[in-house]
């Protein structure tokens, strides 16, 4: 990362915020240098436990944040533990979440509801009421923070949903760096606004754990950089990591690339990834390649199977490059060509017609 500097504060009319903070920011503005001098237009919300910023809680911050505001939003994290649910609303685009320190371990932002939580007032939470924040603002950006789900599958019997998902984003250019991702089953769920409506997701440097259809949904997301760690299961052998449930109407998928999938299972119990086919879309086209990544012996030799009796499509899954003892090629385990891989590259994922790069910090 480029060395921190200062950004100046603004106050807003009805707050009076905490000094200036050096941070550096996660990622230039779409168009802009990365590393360019500080805008004035940053406004910054310090949030602390114990009271001595601007907020207490990640909601607060939220609430207390414009939705008109000229340049970005920064919701500054001092150390701690965070509970409860968080949305951050598509009137707050532009958001980013920082934590102070920048070791994601500082700051936890958790909850602990799963899809058979009993809601207040009747019925269930469902995998997406079970998120503990869920994006629905574009331009949102995470830095050096923890989104975890604490829901304890084995202290809870009673409970059958088990989905529990820590992020969901459903917005259009989200980026995390130096993020942590912690939970069980659909730990990170990927979508987008709309069937027809792209959600760009890019996720480097990043840490990531689960142990079924933990990275999953319909946005166009790229994992880089990242270490995906498979937990081994105590109730089932079998594990599951993509799941994607891309849209019909988008060109791509989920890309792992420059990644580790790692894990502690038993050899050979591991699956790479299952098609989702939502039953309100079941003609969606699920699609990810697995690229340049270290697999282990975890994975099973035939790694892509099915979910609700949907199958990989001819064409819809591949590795490419991959190295390790997992990264083995047969029959069951499509393997992209060079010239089909340089169409497969971060770029090609992200850019859209917008050209966003953050990858390159724009």
């Amino acid at each position: 990362m480029p060395a921190p500097f200062a950004l100046p504060v603004l106050a807003l009319p009805t707050l009076a915020l905490s000094p200036a903070l050096v941070l550096a920011p996660l990622l230039g503005s779409p168009g802009a240098a990365p590393c360019g001098p500080a805008s004035d237009d940053v406004v910054r919300i310090v949030v602390a436990t114990d009271g001595s910023g601007d907020a207490t809680t990640a909601q607060e911050a939220i609430d207390l944040a414009p939705t008109d505001a000229a340049g970005r939003v920064e919701i500054v994290f001092e150390p701690g533990r965070y509970a409860g649910r968080v949305v951050v609303d598509a009137a707050h685009d532009r958001l980013s979440f920082l934590g102070a320190t920048g070791d994601p371990a500082d700051v936890v932002i958790t909850d602990d509801r799963a899809a058979g939580t009993p809601k207040p007032g009747g019925g269930t939470w469902g995998t997406s009421g079970s998120a503990s924040v869920t994006v629905q603002g574009d331009d949102f950006r995470a830095e050096a923070v923890t989104f975890e789900n604490a829901f304890d599958e084995a202290a809870h019997p009673e409970i059958a949903g088990h989905q529990a998902v820590a992020m969901k984003t459903a917005a259009d250019r989200v980026a995390f760096e130096n993020v942590r991702f912690l939970g069980n089953q659909d730990t990170l769920y990927l979508d987008s606004r709309s069937a027809t409506v792209p959600g760009r997701v890019y996720v480097h440097d990043s840490y990531v754990e689960g142990d079924v259809d933990f990275i999953f949904g319909r946005a166009t997301a790229v994992l880089h950089d990242t270490t995906i760690n498979a937990l081994p299961r105590a109730s089932d052998p079998s594990g599951y990591v993509l799941a994607p449930s891309t849209s019909a109407a988008f060109s791509r998928g989920f890309l792992v690339i420059d990644s580790r999938i790692e894990s502690a299972a038993p050899d050979g119990s591991y699956y790479l990834g299952r098609p989702w086919h939502p039953s309100s879309a079941p003609d969606n086209d699920p699609r990810a390649v697995v690229r340049d990544t270290w697999l282990g012996t975890y994975l099973k030799a035939d790694p892509w199977t099915t979910m609700s009796g949907y199958d990989w499509a001819e064409g819809s899954n591949a590795e490419y490059d991959n190295a390790g003892p997992g990264a083995v090629v047969n029959a069951e385990r499509p393997q992209l060509s060079d010239a089909a891989a340089a169409d497969h590259e971060i770029g090609d994922y992200l850019a859209g017609s917008d050209g966003w790069a953050p990858q390159a910090g724009s």
